[in-house]
């Protein structure tokens, strides 16, 4: 395999943590913190994507309780709703060049509607790293 035919399903993560929009968004901050990940999927009760909630999203949590007082909430309150995805079957190129144009330090990938996986940065520095020692 050679960087230029590796895809995004070859280098995302498969097993996910995620959150339900009626979570606590404290419970949610704990795993992240936990998982030693900056950001997680928001699914339906059918598993459908609806948001996600990244550590950027969650200093609003900190905001609220410095300034008014209000500790937590549902993640619905905090998560982003609009959502960039990715599909299973992307080139890791094309998708190094998605994240040099974008702000966003992962994205959740979808195969035919369905959510499989997500893909950071860091899962694009190993494909190139793996590539380059094999």
């Amino acid at each position: 395999m050679t960087l230029k035919s590796a895809l995004v399903k070859d280098y995302m993560a498969r097993t996910l943590v995620t959150f339900t929009p009626d979570m606590d968004v404290l419970d949610a901050v704990a795993m992240l913190c936990q998982h030693r990940i900056a950001g997680a999927p928001v699914v339906d009760q059918a598993g459908t994507l609806i948001g996600i909630l990244s550590e950027a999203d969650c200093l609003k949590v900190t905001l609220n309780a410095g300034y008014h007082g209000i500790w937590g909430g549902p993640v619905s309150d905090f998560m982003s709703h609009k959502v960039k995805t990715v599909d299973a079957d992307m080139s890791i190129i094309d998708l190094a060049e998605l994240f040099m144009e974008s702000r966003y330090r992962r994205f959740p990938v979808m195969d035919e509607n369905r959510l499989v996986g997500q893909i950071s940065r860091r899962d694009v520095l190993r494909a190139l790293e793996a590539l380059a020692e094999g």
